[in-house]
């Protein structure tokens, strides 16, 4: 729904107040109604874009897998889904060890991936098995925190021998956490990226960005199933208001 934010919903609002005779005086019936349709506007306004998490579960300052985030993370802004990234390096590394749950920044990241309608996971393949430091992070999700939402997985390692690592080791820990939908992961060789400046001038070799943006296509056919779904739940309050 182009253009349709909050507060073109209270300018319809108030245009509808203004000109519907159902709306004058003040008939208590009539104001109730009018709170009903401006929360109803308001609602579908909320649930007019898609919200991704990217998060990235590398320790390392320069992060291949990082590299790769950020491309998934450019081509989703282009779709007009919204994305907020999210490093596990920049959290407090006593949050995550004494699995501090209270922490400032870890109640800000449950409320983020709570809000959003599906996570991009980034993660190096170490000794068979995905970033120990993310593990702590997920660990500190409360129980059921990925229902409703839709997973990407995105992983890098030196050869393909670690290719297997995201199916055995990381979406068991997302379907434990409820994912609706862990999407078949990409992983992708150290050697098919490139270092920039930082993680957002790396570049990937033709082969894996045309694997990434597939992976990205089915991705966005989810998040937009689950945008429709919400649409449809709006519709239906704004029914019931009016």
């Amino acid at each position: 729904m182009p253009g349709f934010s909050a507060a073109s919903a209270q300018g319809r609002f108030h245009r509808k107040k203004a000109t519907d005779p159902a709306f004058q005086g003040h008939n208590p019936l009539h104001s109730a109604l009018a709170h009903k349709l401006l929360y109803s506007l308001t609602l579908i306004a909320r649930n007019s874009r898609m919200l991704v998490v990217s998060l990235s579960g590398s320790p390392s300052p320069k992060s291949r897998s990082g590299v790769v985030l950020a491309h998934a993370g450019r081509w989703l802004q282009n779709h007009g889904v919204g994305v907020t990234t999210l490093r596990i390096r920049d959290f407090n590394a006593e949050d995550l060890l004494f699995a501090k749950f209270d922490s400032p920044q870890v109640l800000e990241f449950v409320e983020a991936v709570r809000q959003a309608d599906g996570l991009l996971i980034g993660t190096p393949v170490y000794k068979a098995s995905f970033s120990g430091a993310l593990k702590t992070l997920l660990d500190l999700l409360p129980e059921r925190a990925l229902h409703g939402k839709v997973v990407l997985p995105l992983a890098t390692g030196g050869s393909i021998a670690h290719m297997l690592a995201v199916d055995y080791a990381l979406k068991p820990v997302l379907s434990a956490l409820k994912s609706q939908e862990v999407l078949h992961g990409i992983f992708a060789i150290d050697t098919q990226i490139t270092y920039g400046d930082n993680e957002e001038g790396g570049t990937l070799d033709e082969v894996l960005t045309e694997r990434l943006n597939e992976g990205l296509e089915h991705f966005y056919l989810s998040l937009q199933h689950r945008l429709q779904a919400r649409h449809k739940a709006a519709g239906g309050h704004l029914q019931l208001a009016l």
